[in-house]
């Protein structure tokens, strides 16, 4: 089994109920929150925006479902959504993403 992490962010005040509901779908084990300052390319201007960012471990194959899901409560139209794969971890943690998002 392979397994993900994915960086999605969010306007401030949002992250954590989007990170609640993909726990509670288990389409994620967890989510790390944090605050960070963003600056990027919008509409020919660069911005400068706080915004929230969240970590999120999920297993590989739940990716497609876990994308849409961000992308069905994400007030953004553009959001940042970012799958880096995990080559190796410490495997009683693998072990807990695996249990944590067993939806059979």
């Amino acid at each position: 089994m392979e397994y993900s992490s994915v960086l999605v962010t969010f306007p401030v005040g949002c992250a954590k109920d989007v990170c609640r509901s993909a726990i509670e779908n288990k389409l994620a084990a967890c989510a790390n929150i944090f605050g960070t300052e963003s600056i990027y390319h919008w509409n020919g201007e660069i911005q400068e925006e706080l915004e929230t960012a969240a970590l999120f471990k999920i297993k590989t194959d739940d990716f497609q479902k876990f994308y849409e899901f961000i992308r069905s409560v994400h007030p953004y139209k553009v959001p940042c959504i970012v799958r880096y794969d995990i080559a190796e971890g410490h495997p009683p943690y693998l072990d807990w993403i695996k249990e944590s998002t067993d939806r059979s």
